[in-house]
């Protein structure tokens, strides 16, 4: 698997290949299958390279005033590879640095530059929140509690493999929502330092569906997010 920094339009000098990476990507909510994959015109890689320009430099300040311990060296990718959905994801290569990652239909499918400035914020925000480790963290935890049942009430060697990898899903899960409204309300003030309206941005959201508040969702309803950037931007 690779992330390369480039995009087949001429628009960028040099491309950089990111391999190895230590994080399984996060699928995002889709858009409704009925909806054809959005174009990536010219127009649509300028206003990347220029939001990539603008806000990358504000995640990294922010990320060392916040967790000035963390690899802040922001690498902004786009993951070109043939039939990607809609997605923009934050995960970290073999050193640690932290990677951002557009699929091109999200690039494609933003309206504004607004939109995409906040949803750089949001994935950059992951990473100086330490999501990814908490995460982790999450998971093994629940790994070891079902599992040590299921040890203890005498179960076999399969039966408790099961519980273990069942209480890494859970465990992994559980804090998904309060992470992506975290992610938000920074994001929100990665964007709006940027330079770009967070308000207008979330505004993507009213593009894929709504997840609603299911039990161990990964993502809250679009409503609460879309609540959050509101209140945040309100005292910027």
């Amino acid at each position: 698997m690779r992330w390369i920094a480039c995009l087949a339009l001429g628009l960028v000098a040099s491309c950089v290949e990111v391999s190895g990476t230590t994080q399984t990507p996060r699928p995002a909510p889709q858009p409704a299958a009925e909806r054809p994959a959005p174009t990536v015109t010219r127009a649509k890689v300028q206003q990347f390279l220029n939001v990539v320009q603008r806000v990358e430099p504000v995640a990294e300040r922010n990320c060392r005033a916040r967790a000035p311990r963390s690899n802040c060296d922001f690498r902004i990718v786009v993951d070109d590879r043939p039939g990607q959905p809609v997605n923009a994801y934050q995960t970290l290569d073999r050193t640690g640095r932290p990677i951002i990652a557009f699929t091109l239909p999200m690039i494609g499918a933003v309206r504004n530059a607004d939109e995409l400035a906040f949803v750089m914020g949001h994935e950059a925000a992951h990473h100086i929140a330490g999501h990814i480790p908490r995460q982790q963290q999450s998971a093994m935890a629940g790994a070891v509690i079902l599992g040590g049942i299921a040890a203890i009430t005498g179960a076999g060697q399969s039966v408790v493999d099961g519980a273990v990898d069942l209480g890494a899903g859970v465990g992994g899960r559980v804090f998904s929502k309060g992470f992506e409204l975290e992610a938000d309300a920074l994001g929100t003030v990665i964007a709006h330092r940027s330079g770009y309206d967070p308000v207008r941005g979330v505004a993507f959201f009213s593009q894929i569906r709504d997840p609603g508040n299911r039990f161990l969702g990964t993502h809250p309803p679009n409503a609460q997010r879309v609540e959050t950037v509101r209140r945040v931007a309100a005292g910027l």
